[in-house]
């Protein structure tokens, strides 16, 4: 897929979640329902996928462990 037709795509999907539950609810819940309609469309999605974050060069400062800070929503294939 080409990433002009992805990206329209993505955001179809999100104006029908966002259409349907309308503003004002928790970030979390317009996760699910965008993960819901993303997988709808055949595409593979991961979710709370943890990503490196370095912000002036203080990724140990942001977490203590090492891991990895930043998590989002990840398409695969």
């Amino acid at each position: 897929m080409e990433i002009n037709q992805l990206t329209e795509l993505i955001l179809r999907c999100s104006y029908s979640v966002h259409s349907a539950l309308g503003p004002g609810l928790l970030e979390s819940a317009y996760e699910e329902c965008l993960y819901y309609e993303l997988q709808q469309t055949g595409l593979k999605v991961e979710k709370q996928k943890s990503l490196p974050l370095v912000y002036n060069q203080a990724t140990s400062q942001l977490n203590n462990s090492g891991n990895s800070v930043y998590s989002s929503v990840k398409l695969c294939g």
